[in-house]
């Protein structure tokens, strides 16, 4: 049966690469974006001009924060699912601006809120991110232990999310998947990414910032992956856990409809490591310039994904090396690069 779905942020990456998969299994995609100038909007707009081809694909240029604008869309389409993936992102860019991601993250996070309520919404499938973990140092990452120490701004809007979903859950019974993405690449990847920025200096012979001097881990996970995670997610709606213990509470479920996962690879690589698939696939070795620990950043990531393939059977598939020699044939081929 066709669903319908709105897609919020579907002109960005994961985005693009989950309206496109809904559409082609015969889905009708309502997508929502405002393409703002945090990177190249021209490849918004080249991703915006592949969704339009399928039939079932309509479009509406439109911001989180218009509060009359998200409501007067939820009251016209009506979707059965939502999934949410507008957002401001980037953890160094939340250092220097940190009132879009108010404005975004939250104050729009709430508008998507009320309108699931307002429209009787069978299931919300939400974005959050890695970065909820914060100071945590316990390897890997598990939803069942406490992320209270978020060291950004972003991750904390992302926690935010998860917070203010868990509680329309509880008070509106509206069914929520908080799914936290771990370090996401492949082809029509955003530009302010690692693998992007370190291809395009690679091929105009510009030196590389390698943090940390490199020792650095990544739960790399390519984008098909996570997009086959998101769309089994949404077709399985949150249901409250019967065994939850408010006197030892599990910070992954809920006697509300609500559940949060992990969503990566669930085997982190080294980043130089990555850096030297990089460099075998282009044929051409990097400058590194190994520079000191960013502010707001960590030295590692590694997903414990137990949880999703437990609901729905997620097992990513897609290793580093072929993940990125893809998405420097996609590169190429985008910028005309022989």
């Amino acid at each position: 049966m066709t669903q319908r779905f709105l897609v919020t942020g579907a002109a960005g990456f994961i985005g693009y690469h989950t309206a496109e998969r809904l559409l082609a299994r015969g889905d009708e995609v309502v997508a929502l974006d405002n393409l703002n100038d945090y990177y190249d909007v021209s490849l918004k707009e080249r991703r915006l001009e592949l969704l339009r081809r399928w039939p079932r694909f309509s479009f509406h240029r439109l911001d989180l924060a218009d509060r009359s604008g998200v409501e007067n869309l939820f009251a016209k389409v009506r979707p059965k699912v939502v999934i949410n993936l507008a957002a401001q992102a980037g953890v160094r860019y939340s250092l220097t601006n940190p009132h879009v991601y108010v404005d975004s993250n939250l104050t729009g996070f709430l508008h998507i809120l009320e309108g699931c309520r307002a429209t009787g919404v069978e299931h919300l499938v939400y974005a959050s991110t890695s970065s909820v973990y914060g100071a945590n140092a316990r390897m890997p990452f598990s939803e069942r232990e406490s992320v209270s120490h978020p060291i950004t701004l972003y991750a904390a809007t992302k926690k935010a999310n998860e917070v203010m979903a868990h509680s329309y859950s509880h008070l509106y019974g509206i069914p929520s998947s908080g799914l936290r993405f771990f370090t996401v690449y492949g082809p029509w990847g955003r530009p302010d990414m690692a693998l992007f920025l370190f291809t395009k200096a690679i091929v105009e012979g510009r030196p590389i910032d390698v943090f940390n001097h490199g020792e650095m881990g990544r739960d790399f996970t390519y984008v098909d992956d996570i997009v086959e995670g998101i769309v089994r997610v949404a077709d399985v709606p949150a249901q409250p856990n019967p065994n939850w213990d408010g006197a030892a509470p599990d910070p992954a479920t809920s006697t509300a409809p609500w559940r949060i996962y992990n969503i990566g690879n669930g085997r982190p690589t080294n980043l130089l490591r990555f850096i030297d698939v990089l460099e075998e696939c282009l044929g051409k070795k990097a400058e590194r310039r190994l520079l000191p620990m960013q502010l707001g950043d960590v030295p590692s990531t590694w997903a414990d994904v137990s949880l999703l393939e437990e609901a729905v059977g997620y097992s990513p598939s897609t290793t580093v090396e072929v993940g990125v020699r893809r998405f420097v044939e996609w590169y190429r081929d985008y910028y005309g690069i022989a």
